[in-house]
């Protein structure tokens, strides 16, 4: 071999190796290393940066395994007072839900709310957010508000002590918090909007929010579903808090009402999550 051949032999070693580092470069570093975590890092953030706006978690990050999503506290939009809230304050339009969740219902109604883009607000009882914790996670995975609506739709909780009325809620926020994973209530709705300057009071001792209503359907009385789709277009406008339920028996009515009223809503009003 002579030395120019050499030369030349090893004037392409040099090049493959740089080849090679630049390859190496540009696809990443192998699994495990630091700067994997830098991205993984960024996932986080994503998640965080999406529960924070109310969105539900990106698909991309929910199914790596590795990335570890926070449990984010979303920001009330409504703060405790001394009464109840019966509007939002503004132009938009919030849905709520009552008595659940129901293995049946709910997911037909999560399913409604995620085909239209809408994000709402769950009142759920504290034995069926025990019951069915996966339901519960499911409602704040996909960028729902949960509300307090006491450990067993307790309709005569205005007429008991204090301390009563203060352990129902606390147990209930309790069993929510571990069934969602982290997040507590900030809001409570007290069964049938039966309240009392007690129970109002006793929310706002443990800084939630009563949440009252301005569009009452009566949907748990199963009437038609053109009747409860009549009763909330006739009633809804700007600002308004609109009940439903999701669980407490039979609500293929209220599901289908639902059906019928999303595709005119998302055109008409700004519908949020509380």
């Amino acid at each position: 071999m002579t030395r120019q051949t050499r030369r030349v032999l090893l004037g392409l070693s040099v090049v493959a190796v740089l080849v090679f580092a630049l390859a190496a470069a540009i696809a990443g570093p192998a699994r495990g290393t630091p700067a994997q975590g830098r991205w993984l890092a960024i996932d986080k953030a994503r998640a965080v940066q999406a529960a924070r706006r109310g969105a539900a978690i990106p698909r991309a990050i929910a199914r790596k395994p590795q990335t570890l999503v926070p449990v984010v506290q979303p920001r009330p939009l409504l703060v405790p007072a001394s009464t109840p809230y019966r509007r939002t304050g503004n132009a938009t339009v919030a849905l709520t839900f009552d008595d659940g969740p129901d293995p049946r219902w709910t997911p037909q109604v999560l399913a409604l709310l995620r085909r239209y883009h809408v994000k709402a607000t769950f009142c759920v009882i504290g034995v069926n957010a025990r019951k069915y914790p996966g339901l519960v996670r499911r409602i704040v995975r996909e960028g729902h508000t949960l509300c307090n609506h006491t450990m067993r739709h307790d309709e005569h909780l205005r007429h008991k002590p204090r301390a009563v009325i203060l352990s129902d809620l606390r147990q209930t926020n309790a069993v929510i918090t571990k069934a969602s994973g982290g997040i507590r209530p900030r809001y409570f709705r007290a069964p049938g909007g039966n309240w009392s300057p007690g129970v109002v009071a006793a929310a706002r001792s443990l800084d939630m929010a009563s949440l009252g209503w301005q569009v009452d359907p009566r949907d748990w009385t199963k009437p038609p579903t053109g009747t409860i789709v009549a009763r909330v277009r006739a009633s809804t406008k700007p600002g308004s808090l609109v009940l439903m339920h999701d669980g407490g028996g039979d609500r293929s009515r209220s599901v289908r009402a639902l059906r019928a009223l999303l595709p005119g809503f998302v055109s008409k009003y700004r519908l949020i999550r509380l």
